[in-house]
């Protein structure tokens, strides 16, 4: 059996601002850990399928647009990947890879966050294709 992925990080120029766009888009909550520059993500209830996650202030330059990918793309199940691309963008996110159909398992898009990090968006449907 392998190593399963139990918990991911969000690295952010702005933090504050990082938080609003993942509550307001995707209905993230976000704790402080302790007194430290670290945020706990919880993504959803805990007796849905998912990991949770954290939000850190970034080391560094954040990515450049239209840079190649060079992180882990986590991916996000959404009810309707058509109502969430309309929003990306009134939320300050961008769209990085238009709306493919996977066959067999659903549709899938990719979107870019106010800090530069791209993630996946995917709806569920096995008639996609």
């Amino acid at each position: 059996m392998g190593c399963r992925v139990v918990h991911f990080e969000v690295h952010a120029a702005d933090t504050q601002r990082a938080m609003k766009f993942y509550e307001s888009y995707l209905g993230w909550r976000f704790q402080q850990f302790g007194d430290q520059p670290y945020w706990l993500i919880t993504t959803g209830d805990a007796d849905s399928p998912g990991i949770n996650g954290g939000l850190l202030p970034r080391r560094g330059d954040s990515p450049t647009e239209g840079s190649a990918v060079n992180s882990y793309v986590c991916t996000v199940e959404v009810p309707s990947l058509d109502e969430k691309l309309a929003a990306l963008s009134s939320q300050g996110g961008k769209l990085a890879l238009a709306k493919m159909a996977i066959p067999g398992i659903g549709w899938l898009a990719y979107g870019v966050d106010t800090e530069g990090n791209i993630f996946g968006m995917m709806q569920s449907d096995p008639q996609a294709g």
